[in-house]
């Protein structure tokens, strides 16, 4: 019994050949090829369709999309890695502080942007900041801190306290503890809610067309207002590869980082 036990022990801990195994999976590429298959599948009926008119040859012709397909990338990446360097930062001091205070006031100004509606938070900020791409970018990291500062605590709150009362004891500081236990064993489930707040970042980056931010949701509205279902079909389907792809590429980096045996 102590033999098998310590078989499951051993198999329970990830082996590098292990996760490079696990690597190159269905489930791991599942995703880019549901993307493959939508692009695809959206080409052809453009394709076939037939000839385009002039206001969907103004909005499907590759440069003003491969143009429009930048400008929203750029707009999520930059809400969310800004929302990173704020959220788990705050979240940490949240983990730390025994102050009631502290803790209510960064966990609520995370509950306020997400209970608030994106688009009220987007045109509220346009009124008082005026329109442009940083009061977009205010808006999307006002609206995507809940997810990473909720994981960071959760994900720091959830280690074992022994591990840390053993650091103690080899005399570590509060800070190496941080750094070198707490943070990279709370890594999977920090990674989780940044994932979180990418797709969140993309989605409501479509809204940001609305405050002359750019995006895909200028292709949806030409789309939208001129009865041209081809227009919003194609940005739909954009959108949502850049959501996913966004997080097939997440969830790529959350498992090289997280730590073995995880």
């Amino acid at each position: 019994m102590s033999i098998q036990a310590a078989s499951d022990v051993s198999t329970s801990y990830s082996q590098p050949s292990d996760r490079k195994g696990r690597f190159f999976t269905a489930k791991r590429w599942g995703t880019p090829l549901l993307i493959l298959v939508a692009l695809t599948g959206l080409l052809v009926f453009l394709t076939v369709r037939g000839e385009p008119d002039k206001i969907e040859s103004f909005a499907l012709n590759w440069p003003y999309m491969l143009a429009k397909v930048d400008e929203h990338i750029r707009l999520s990446i930059a809400a969310a890695l800004l929302v990173a360097a704020i959220a788990i930062p705050a979240g940490i001091l949240v983990s730390r502080s025994k102050s009631k205070i502290v803790r209510g006031t960064i966990v609520g100004i995370g509950n306020v942007g997400q209970a608030t509606p994106a688009v009220g938070v987007i045109i509220l900020l346009a009124l008082i900041l005026g329109i442009g791409w940083s009061t977009a970018i205010i808006a999307l990291v006002f609206y995507g801190l809940l997810p990473v500062i909720r994981n960071t605590m959760v994900g720091i709150s959830q280690i074992n306290p022994s591990i840390i009362e053993s650091a103690k004891g080899m005399g570590m500081t509060g800070g190496q503890i941080l750094r070198k236990i707490e943070l990279p064993l709370a890594v999977p489930v920090i990674l989780a809610g940044f994932r979180t707040t990418l797709v969140f970042s993309v989605g409501v980056a479509t809204i940001a067309t609305f405050i002359n931010a750019g995006g895909l949701g200028e292709v949806l509205v030409v789309g939208l207002k001129l009865s041209r279902e081809a227009v919003t079909l194609t940005g739909a389907v954009v959108v949502s590869c850049i959501a996913l792809g966004m997080d097939w590429l997440a969830g790529l980096v959350e498992d090289l980082l997280k730590p073995k045996g995880v």
